[in-house]
């Protein structure tokens, strides 16, 4: 019984160590794929959210890797990863809705909402 609590202990502070020097990206699958592909790229598509009348960053679990897009029509479904990774030197909101477009009257992608996923920093 004794061996098995020191062998807990053991393993918590290894693990709490570890959680400590790994960011989340590098944590993941696709991590530094992932990463190198998000310095190249916007964190945010072509639209904007009607309600907020900019792109919207939702921010999701450090762990989440994929995200599936909706489309209307014949095989329009995709699974792609979620790049971008939120942290406190975030460049900030894009600009009032210079340069994108609002939701369409009748949207064909759940891409045309202007919410765009990113993991979070913990």
């Amino acid at each position: 019984m004794k061996r098995l609590i020191t062998l807990t202990v053991l393993a918590s502070l290894a693990a709490m160590a570890w959680a400590d020097t790994a960011s989340a990206f590098e944590r993941t699958l696709i991590g530094a794929v992932a990463h190198r592909r998000a310095q190249n790229s916007p964190w945010h598509g072509g639209y904007y959210d009607a309600a907020w009348g900019v792109p919207v960053a939702v921010v999701v679990p450090p762990r989440a890797e994929y995200q599936t897009n909706w489309g209307w029509g014949v095989g329009n479904t995709r699974v792609t990863p979620i790049l971008h990774q939120f942290d406190r030197s975030f460049p900030g909101a894009a600009t009032g809705g210079r340069g994108f477009y609002p939701t369409p009257p009748w949207p064909s992608d759940t891409t045309q909402f202007g919410s765009y996923y990113i993991r979070g920093p913990w």
